[in-house]
């Protein structure tokens, strides 16, 4: 089933990466690897411990790369440094508990009912201003087991 994933993932990104005009490079599948694997958002320093075949500055630019064509998500927190994970498109919806001590973040998931009452309650506040939402995104602020 993993192999699955996988591969459902890399066509995925191969696809988004072609119609953008970029290859989907050895450095690139290893980061998106990466994220996968860990199945929560990294810092660029993070995904290089993850596979000491990575150069660090190679990880940045490639990031930026991925950011651009919808493949990651680059979430800043109170930390100094940014995270970066799979967007929604690729992996499931979910949410995310951040750490205002260390910057960790944790992903979560919403039951489908709460989550369409979410998205009722967006549109209806949305409405007022005639905003047209696209898509969300929880975050919620706190403070993780090993920061308390």
């Amino acid at each position: 089933m993993a192999s699955e994933i996988d591969r459902s993932v890399d066509e995925q990104v191969a696809s988004l990466l072609g119609d953008a005009g970029f290859r989907y490079s050895t450095v690139r599948r290893r980061i998106v690897a990466t994220l996968l694997s860990t199945g929560k958002p990294l810092t660029n320093y993070q995904i290089v411990e993850s596979d000491d075949s990575l150069v660090q500055s190679s990880v940045y630019r490639n990031l930026v790369v991925l950011e651009q064509v919808g493949v990651v998500t680059r979430l800043t927190t109170d930390s100094e440094f940014a995270r970066y994970e799979l967007t929604d498109r690729i992996i499931e919806h979910h949410h995310h508990l951040i750490c205002g001590g260390c910057g960790d973040i944790a992903d979560f998931s919403l039951p489908a009912s709460v989550e369409q009452s979410l998205n009722l309650s967006l549109r209806k506040a949305a409405s007022k201003f005639k905003f047209s939402i696209d898509d969300h995104r929880l975050d919620a602020i706190g403070i993780c087991v090993s920061c308390q």
